[in-house]
């Protein structure tokens, strides 16, 4: 990939572990993300006669944290260590509002106190979990192409740091049984079982005798792990998916193909998989429900700096991306399965500022009519993410 020049950044720091916070799902909504009708808001909160209830799941994109975002985080501090909390601020509403909520972390974090490091190998300061618990994320997905920039103690410490702060991980693993296992979340009475693999690691070999670093796409071991899990007992299951072309706005064959797979049904019935979140092609791509199974083909760069296609030139869409924001609702009766009630996204991007923060687009072109940038991003968002027919099925820009 081609990504942001400038200087590697190596500098001692003092771990400080922000305040693990997250925001309920029934505090008000802020002011710039509107509440639902009111019928939609009853429904989610109105058991059904199973006990359980609606709830909702919100999924950002890559969360790539290149040189200058490192800066921008030691700026933030004052100087003492790394605080990455005000870049998410904009954000962290809808986030902490959600019942669960997903992130892609695609970098590995280094050691406490360094080098951290930014594009080609990347090694990311582990106040960046932190950051992410108080924004209000319940787990990430760590399957990337730069999962193994560091071998396996970049996964250890990235999965550490995460369990340090509360947060659930799937897609790579510090031993073979962790390996085995997806995130278990809870939300409504649900039980959502969250999976994630890579389509590669850079060219970066498994480690040795560690096969099990990292998950790698192949179709039969997704739908294996997906009716495990559903054996299980997980009422959902949410696939994450590192894959597609770089800076291509429309899905590949891969994609296109996988997702079908993924989503077809055996024997007539439903797939396994629930809802599908792609990153990794750096700029927003398409949402499409195929079947019952929502797919979301790339979700675009939620944190990244600046950003370059391969032929040198900035791009702005590798700082664009969308926010996926669906509403389950529970089955009327035991052993039907849980529906999307509703489906939404969100535009977002990473301002470069300075200061570099991620904003919630709806509210930022609220504030700033003149920013002709802003609206052309949200156009192009909101273009990209229906191309494929999504709003007939029922999607939609949150207002």
């Amino acid at each position: 990939m081609r990504l942001p020049r400038g200087p590697v950044l190596a500098t001692a720091v003092t771990l400080l572990l922000a305040p693990a916070g997250c925001g309920s799902p029934t505090a008000p909504p802020p002011a710039d993300d509107p509440s639902p009708t009111v019928a939609a808001a009853a429904a989610a909160t109105t058991a059904s006669p199973t006990g359980r209830r609606a709830f909702t799941l919100v999924a950002t994109g890559d969360v790539l944290p290149h040189t200058e975002i490192i800066r921008q985080a030691a700026e933030d501090a004052g100087g003492t260590g790394y605080d990455f909390r005000p870049m998410f601020a904009d954000v962290k509403p809808l986030i902490s509002g959600a019942d669960l909520a997903i992130c892609h972390m695609e970098t590995v974090y280094g050691a406490d106190g360094g080098p951290f490091t930014g594009y080609p190998a990347f090694k990311s300061p582990p106040q960046v979990a932190a950051a992410l618990k108080d924004a209000g994320y319940t787990a990430c997905d760590t399957a990337s192409n730069h999962t193994l920039d560091d071998g396996p103690e970049g996964i250890r410490r990235t999965l550490d740091a995460m369990d340090a702060v509360g947060l659930a991980h799937t897609g790579s693993a510090r031993d073979e049984a962790e390996a085995g296992k997806p995130a278990l979340l809870r939300a409504g009475g649900a039980t959502v079982a969250h999976l994630a693999y890579t389509y590669g690691t850079n060219g970066i070999p498994l480690p040795a005798g560690r096969p099990w670093a990292v998950n790698l796409i192949d179709r039969d071991r997704i739908l294996a792990d997906a009716r495990a899990a559903r054996a299980d007992g997980a009422d959902l299951v949410v696939v994450s998916v590192h894959w597609g072309t770089e800076w291509q706005d429309a899905p590949n064959d891969q994609q296109l193909t996988l997702a079908r797979e993924l989503a077809a049904g055996q024997g007539g019935g439903r797939s396994d998989v629930d809802l599908i979140l792609g990153t990794h092609a750096h700029i927003p791509q398409a949402y499409e429900r195929i079947n019952d199974t929502w797919t979301v083909y790339g979700l675009g760069d939620q944190l990244a700096g600046h950003m370059f296609t391969y032929d040198g030139a900035e791009d702005p869409r590798g700082n664009w991306s969308s926010i996926a924001r669906f509403t389950f609702a529970p089955p009327a009766t035991r052993g039907q399965r849980w529906t999307v009630a509703k489906a939404e996204f969100v535009p977002q991007a990473t301002d470069l500022g300075p200061p570099y923060r991620v904003l919630d687009l709806r509210g930022a072109v609220r504030r700033n009519p003149g920013r002709a940038d802003y609206a052309r991003a949200v156009e192009h968002i909101r273009s990209t993410v229906l191309s494929r027919g999504a709003a007939a099925a029922g999607l939609t820009m949150a207002p």
